[in-house]
């Protein structure tokens, strides 16, 4: 049985579901503030293979995601997982590298235009802080609609839900 993870950005936590059907016809509700419209995370666990359906996350409402089926798009997301790892915040050129390959693994034309702006001033070396001021906080904004990071930052319940 598969064990799916949601977020609810109203009491901004990350959830685990266990399905009992490979393929939900619905989403889950928050177990903590009852909010019906959770987002739908990915993680390199949770990749289905060989299932039918339309790579878009449209029954969360959320951005289009990558087609998860694709073994290239699997192999990148491993690729960027390892690198975030690694990832030198103190370092603009750096972030710059990475937010290129999280907008490479989405399909075309789902990343804010904002986003390329962003990548293109810390590519210069310009300060994070000052484009976050500028711009906001464009790959949070893009992933949950919110401010990330901080006191927005989303935190993960250690608990295992029916779904």
């Amino acid at each position: 049985m598969p064990i799916y993870e949601f977020a609810c950005p109203k009491c901004r936590r990350i959830y685990s579901f266990l399905s009992k059907r490979l393929n939900p016809d619905r989403l889950p509700v928050c177990p903590k503030c009852g909010h019906k419209k959770m987002a739908k995370q990915v993680s390199r666990f949770a990749l289905s293979r060989k299932v039918a359906g339309p790579a878009a996350s449209a029954e969360s409402g959320g951005p289009p995601m990558p087609d998860l089926d694709d073994p290239r798009v699997e192999r990148a997301m491993m690729e960027l997982e390892r690198d975030l790892e690694h990832l030198d915040e103190n370092n603009p050129r750096h972030m710059a590298h990475m937010m290129k390959k999280m907008k490479d693994l989405m399909p075309p034309g789902s990343v804010p235009k904002e986003m390329d702006v962003a990548i293109k001033r810390l590519e210069a070396g310009e300060d994070p802080e000052k484009i976050e001021a500028d711009l906001g906080d464009v790959l949070g904004d893009f992933m949950d609609g919110k401010k990330g990071g901080g006191e927005h930052a989303y935190t993960r319940d250690s608990g295992l839900y029916d779904y």
